[in-house]
């Protein structure tokens, strides 16, 4: 007989008992085994990556250390020559990139303003991003064949300016979209407070709009330039090579990712240790640049 101060214990109390903890041992192994699924997915996410820093590391640091700094200030060696470096090949990439951002960012930000700010809504924006999302996954090869076709035949020559051109093409989609992101991401009271101290909607964008989107614009940039410093495709249309410095921007220009792309499949061993070099080179180039973009995105606009 139990205590006046004490609950009757019920059977069923113990049942139920039994029941929960049992349930949450349950979730908590499907949890935990959910959990290192999850991590095992993650790991082999990363193992392409990681393989390809370990072989560029392995094989490109050596040559980098033997021949510095020669390696960036010598002209690449013709076969069977020891020794070199690719200086130009560095010099033609920044060209081609400037140039083809000097192209592309004027365009892609004034389009991304059109469609936020000016046509939101009509059907010429709908079909401007229509237009940029075809744009995003058209190959880049195809890129190259059209500035050969405008450019290269046009001027008669393979040329920096032609490979910027096919660059351009490649950046604009990326620069349009994120410019886009950055000028939605401003709070829509911002626009109400320019409407209500008078100022139209030229002075209002361009006075204060596109400052604060400035960091989403600078993002999309890096971004547009790092992976225009890794093609290969559309600058072997345009750009060529060229095995001294380019005297001028009409001339063929050597870029890195060409010069990888020459001197990988070369029989020579010295090329062979410097398209490895050049190789790191870009992906240091490129790794730079997305955090360069990832440090500029975690800043808040507002």
């Amino acid at each position: 007989m139990s205590s006046p101060n004490q609950p009757d214990l019920n059977p069923g109390d113990f049942a139920s008992s039994e029941i929960n903890y049992s349930v949450a041992q349950g979730r908590k192994v499907f949890g935990n085994v959910m959990t290192g699924l999850v991590l095992f997915c993650v790991a082999l996410a990363l193992l392409p990556l990681g393989s390809i820093l370990f072989m560029l590391l392995t094989n490109g640091l050596s040559r980098l250390f033997t021949d510095f700094p020669s390696v960036f200030t010598e002209l690449p060696p013709p076969p069977l020559v020891d020794g070199g470096g690719f200086r130009n090949a560095i010099i033609g990439t920044l060209v081609t990139c400037f140039i083809g951002a000097l192209i592309s960012v004027p365009f892609g930000v004034l389009t991304a303003i059109y469609t936020v700010e000016f046509g939101q809504g009509n059907r010429l924006s709908q079909f401007v991003r229509f237009c940029t999302n075809v744009l995003s996954g058209v190959p880049s090869i195809i890129a190259g064949l059209f500035a050969y076709g405008i450019v290269v035949l046009a001027m008669g020559t393979f040329s920096a300016i032609a490979g910027g051109v096919a660059l351009s093409v490649l950046m604009l989609p990326i620069i349009i979209r994120t410019t886009e992101e950055g000028l939605k991401s401003i709070p829509r009271e911002v626009r109400q407070g320019l409407v209500g101290i008078g100022a139209t909607n030229f002075q209002g964008v361009f006075s204060v709009i596109l400052p604060a989107a400035l960091p989403f614009v600078a993002t999309g940039v890096t971004l547009a330039l790092a992976r225009a410093a890794g093609e290969t495709a559309p600058l072997l249309f345009t750009a060529l090579f060229n095995q001294f410095d380019a005297r001028s921007l009409r001339e063929p220009t050597a870029t890195l990712s060409v010069l990888i792309y020459n001197y990988a499949i070369a029989p020579y061993k010295n090329q062979n240790e410097l398209a490895w070099a050049a190789a790191l080179i870009v992906v240091l180039m490129i790794l730079s640049v997305s955090i360069l973009a990832r440090t500029l995105t975690s800043r808040k606009v507002y």
